[in-house]
């Protein structure tokens, strides 16, 4: 007669807390692909920021350079222009047959005229604005342009809302002005559109729109960087960095040969008013 219990083997618990350990943690594949693109996404929106920062600074400098040219070297430019105009219409009028002194006349006053649009606001007394962006600043720039770059959302609608944000935060960023950021930012981020919700399925279709739309924004800020630096005015800008490099003020020295010009058009503008061409 059997006394002794017998003991049935009890499933291991290893195999119990692994498959509830793989229950637990079951992802889809659209899940597990949509994290890889968000993560994709998030690598990309730091670039497109980086990207936006580099274009945006480059367009300040150039802005900034070009308002110190036109009062530098552009008025003197203009003045230089306005004397030549008159030279030529003083010559017109004491030849009053001849048509080709006519011509010059016509055409050194239209060249005055463009000069002085040119020259817009800008005066020899007034101060160009610099712009030095911080550290800080770009930073911030960096941060906005990451939170509501219009590529960043496939919906129409919620690029043209973006895209408003985004000249908003350029043109402050131009101005180095760091409050107009913060607070283009805060107001972004407490409007009631950035609440967002929706399946997986979606999620994923949109992150890989997105992802698109920033590749693609990338390229044209490339191009548009290349195109920049290959213009008369980038060129110009790199002339006098190098010249300051060296130690000389290549602007200061155009502007004093426009100035001897400039004297020797106006004691040329004295000479044919006395001969006879006096309006």
């Amino acid at each position: 007669m059997l006394t002794k219990a017998v003991h049935m083997p009890t499933t291991p618990r290893l195999h119990a807390s692994r498959t509830d350990k793989e229950t637990s943690g079951f992802r889809s594949p659209e899940e597990e692909e949509l994290e890889r693109k968000q993560r994709e996404l998030e690598k990309l929106q730091s670039e497109l920021a980086e990207s936006e920062l580099e274009l945006a600074t480059l367009r300040s400098e150039l802005i900034a350079f070009e308002r110190r040219y036109l009062e530098v070297v552009g008025s003197r430019y203009a003045e230089l222009d306005a004397l030549e105009a008159q030279i030529a219409e003083s010559v017109a009028r004491s030849r009053p047959t001849d048509p080709s002194a006519r011509q010059k006349a016509e055409s050194a006053r239209a060249r005055a005229q463009e000069s002085e649009e040119a020259m817009g606001d800008v005066g020899r007394e007034d101060s160009a604005p610099g712009f030095a962006p911080t550290e800080e600043l770009k930073a911030l720039y960096r941060q906005a342009a990451k939170e509501l770059h219009p590529d960043l959302t496939s919906d129409e609608e919620e690029r043209e809302r973006r895209r408003k944000a985004m000249a908003e935060l350029n043109r402050a960023y131009e101005e180095c002005d760091e409050q107009r950021i913060r607070q283009i930012l805060a107001e972004w981020r407490s409007s009631p559109e950035q609440v967002h919700g929706d399946d997986t399925a979606a999620q994923l279709v949109r992150a890989i729109r997105e992802i698109a739309q920033v590749h693609k924004r990338l390229g044209a800020i490339k191009a548009e960087i290349d195109e920049l630096a290959q213009c008369e005015l980038c060129r110009l800008v790199k002339q006098v960095e190098e010249a300051a490099t060296a130690g000389r003020d290549l602007l200061a020295e155009i502007a004093a040969r426009l100035d001897g010009r400039i004297e020797k058009a106006g004691d040329k503008l004295r000479d044919v008013c006395k001969a006879g061409g006096q309006p």
